[in-house]
């Protein structure tokens, strides 16, 4: 046993050395503003396509925010089959802010067989600017509980055209900071952060030589020739992780990538229950495994050697083998103090990764379980990858 206990802690600390050191520096965050002086003209023409169900409580200081954009530019909201008046609450937030000729509030079809609300949703939104002869060169797409600060697509405009060695870029997105206040927020918002960038380093996003591919899909300016160019909308018309999936697409046509944190932006809609937090992750998290189980197997041996086994074994009564455990908590906790600095916690919820862990390690085998019982993908209403479901789209890998 005692072999058996220091193999696992080693295990964890070889596991802690890659992800601190040759993970792409995935921990390393900060705020990605341009300085004023870094500042450009905006590369041309943007639409912004806001996709919207069932949204009246948020969706008023979204569509002001947008309007309300340094970047003059129209905004369609495809409202897609509201119940509660969100069409209504919007048109009243463009009168208020004095440009409701800039909004265009469009009613959508009925969902086709083969493709997910959100995405048909932006695809008819699209269609409808092209309908309109406005043609814009860009495509700020965006979630309906996220609000923008006035210089959030400027800014973006100006990480677009590129002056690194990586750009310009075809896709620029901005993971927006999620509402932190409630217990539930503080333990699981900042890990679910940390968690997305050590899946997609923003480094390795930006590679063009690498094949990883990642984006946010609260916000996200894409270049609409190249989305064009790798077959639209459609060609991801069953994604369940439709920001993800534009991504590897666009990125298999050629597109160049960009996704940072920013405090611009952000996300209005509350988790005040770890139920809502769990519902979030279970209904996507299968979906990321492509439905492996072996792959599901994996994730929660990997889960627990990586998050569980380091504060467990410190509980042993070897030396070597508390020395190991301490060196990858210490290699977890210290990679996590960045993202809990960013949301401005208390430092001390570093050492509460582990429980964040178990969290997710839970909704993980929940979402596959939703799976299998033809539950998945519940979002508003909508059962959207269910075991027995046929889709249209071919996986991107």
């Amino acid at each position: 046993m005692p072999v058996l206990t220091t193999s696992v802690a080693v295990l964890a600390v070889i596991i802690w050395s890659y992800l601190t050191l040759a993970r792409g520096s995935f921990w390393r965050t900060k705020n990605a503003k341009p300085a004023a002086s870094e500042k450009a003209e905006f590369p041309g023409t943007a639409v912004a396509i806001v996709p919207a169900r069932n949204e009246a409580e948020l969706i008023g200081p979204v569509v002001a925010s947008l309007l309300n954009q340094s970047v003059a530019m129209p905004v369609i909201l495809v409202d897609d089959e509201s119940t509660d008046g969100t069409a209504d609450v919007a048109r009243h937030a463009a009168e208020k802010a004095g440009k409701a000729d800039a909004l265009l509030v469009i009613p959508g079809k009925p969902l086709p067989p083969g493709w997910t609300g959100k995405v048909w949703s932006m695809h008819q939104g699209i269609e409808h600017a092209r309908a309109r002869l406005w043609n814009p060169e860009w495509l700020l797409l965006v979630d309906a509980d996220v609000a923008h600060g006035p210089e959030t697509v400027a800014n973006l405009g100006h990480i677009a055209s590129g002056d690194d060695s990586h750009g310009p870029y075809d896709l620029v997105s901005y993971m927006v900071k999620l509402h932190c206040e409630s217990l539930p927020e503080r333990l699981l918002i900042p890990a679910f952060v940390y968690f997305f960038f050590m899946l997609y380093p923003p480094a390795w996003i930006r590679n063009a030589g690498r094949s990883t591919a990642g984006a946010a899909g609260g916000c996200m300016l894409v270049r609409a020739e190249t989305l064009e160019r790798a077959g639209g909308l459609e060609s991801i018309c069953g994604a369940v992780i439709d920001d993800c999936s534009l991504a590897r697409l666009l990125k298999q046509h050629g597109g160049r990538l960009w996704l940072g944190l920013t405090d611009q932006s952000q996300s209005l809609r509350r988790y005040e229950t770890f139920s809502h937090i769990e519902h979030m992750i279970s209904r996507t998290a299968f979906n990321q495994l492509n439905h492996s189980s072996l792959l599901l197997l994996g994730t929660v041996a990997g889960m627990v050697i990586t998050y569980l086994v380091p504060p467990l074994l410190l509980f042993t009564r070897s030396r070597l083998t508390i020395f190991m455990a301490a060196a990858a908590w210490a290699a977890m906790t210290i990679t996590y103090s960045s993202m809990v600095r960013y949301y401005r916690l208390n430092i001390a919820w570093t050492l509460t990764l582990p429980l964040a862990a178990l969290f997710y390690l839970g909704a993980t085998i929940h979402s596959a379980v939703k799976y299998w019982t033809g539950r998945g993908g519940n979002w508003k209403g909508r059962f959207q990858d269910i075991q027995d479901r046929h889709m249209t789209e071919t996986p991107i890998r």
